[in-house]
């Protein structure tokens, strides 16, 4: 693949930093790749720091894949990634369409994204596999019980980001937010320390390394301050959780905690790229390196315990500048 192809990122928002990371794996394997973005508004950080920036429709647009096939047809875009969880479940659905045009897509299957998109089918997965997570309930299961241990994390079903996420501290708090959040279940509420986990799966399905990030900071439910914990009861646990799920290829991202009498207990599993990647990458764990590699048909040499233990990460906001956004860049 000597000649220029496009990677693609999705609903690219403010993913500079996975876009640079991207950027410099292919410098280091001296491809010649353009880096492609989509928002729906010109206003996106990361869209305007990529060779291309495309806005397209809303994810609940009727013709957004379509658009997205156009833009890969046009730009000879041969791997697409995903960077939220919106259009996750449509790229599953449509995995076959972007593979007949020679796109890979970093998605795993519907199945897949189903279970981890829908918190019930999560919990459901986790106990039916051995995993500890913390009991998980509906509300009229939670104030039908009498002895309901307080306080109770109340969560959107289908949430994303920590939006709608309330912690109640008793019944009538329970009664009131309930009725707030949107498709709310009820969660035991865990103490500990909570990780988010960073799995590479191959293209072969098979996960090869786990790097697990301790969370010190969360800003908007997104990492903010982190630190690489090389702790390898959680990375085994990490790979029989995502190879029994059948997660990948690509990046999952698992959030746990460890409990004060030291239990993992899994909360989330996110088929895609989390927020706080960078960390890893920077660790010594390359991702997108070992992505266009496999994409490339080249050897790939993963090393499961190759990345530097103990790195902490302080993120920060900087800027990018627009004088006046473009008219010109619209595929609708």
């Amino acid at each position: 693949m000597g000649n220029s192809f496009g990677v693609l990122f999705t609903c690219i928002g403010r993913r500079v930093s996975l876009l640079n990371c991207f950027r410099r794996a292919a410098r280091q394997l001296k491809i010649n790749a353009s880096f492609l973005g989509t928002d729906t508004t010109e206003l996106s950080s990361a869209l305007q720091l990529c060779d291309k920036g495309l806005v397209v429709n809303p994810i609940t647009h009727a013709g957004y894949i379509k658009q997205l096939l156009s833009i890969v047809k046009a730009n000879n875009v041969k791997l697409l990634i995903p960077t939220v969880d919106l259009d996750l479940k449509l790229l599953a659905g449509n995995e076959p369409k972007f593979a007949a045009r020679g796109c890979r897509v970093l998605v795993s299957a519907p199945g897949v994204v189903d279970v981890c998109q829908d918190k019930r089918k999560t919990y459901r997965f986790l106990l039916k596999n051995g995993f500890d997570t913390p009991v998980t309930m509906s509300i009229h299961s939670a104030l039908s019980k009498k002895n309901l241990g307080w306080p109770c994390f109340l969560k959107p079903w289908d949430g994303y980001a920590s939006r709608g996420n309330a912690v109640v501290k008793n019944r009538e708090e329970l009664l009131f937010f309930s009725k707030r959040v949107p498709n709310p279940i009820c969660q035991e509420f865990v103490k500990g320390t909570e990780h988010t986990c960073d799995v590479y799966v191959d293209f072969n399905m098979k996960a090869r390394c786990v790097v697990p990030r301790k969370r010190v900071e969360v800003r908007s439910g997104e990492v903010s301050k982190g630190q690489v914990i090389k702790d390898p009861r959680i990375m085994s646990e990490s790979v029989r959780l995502v190879e029994t799920l059948g997660a990948g290829p690509g990046v999952v991202t698992l959030q746990l905690f460890i409990t004060s009498d030291n239990k993992i207990k899994f909360i989330e599993i996110n088929p895609r790229f989390g927020g706080g990647v960078p960390l890893s990458i920077k660790a010594g764990a390359n991702f997108p390196k070992w992505i266009l590699q496999e994409l490339l048909g080249m050897k790939v040499n993963i090393s499961s315990h190759g990345f530097a233990n103990d790195l902490i990460m302080l993120r920060y906001d900087s800027e990018v500048w627009v004088n006046k956004p473009s008219k010109n860049r619209d595929l609708k």
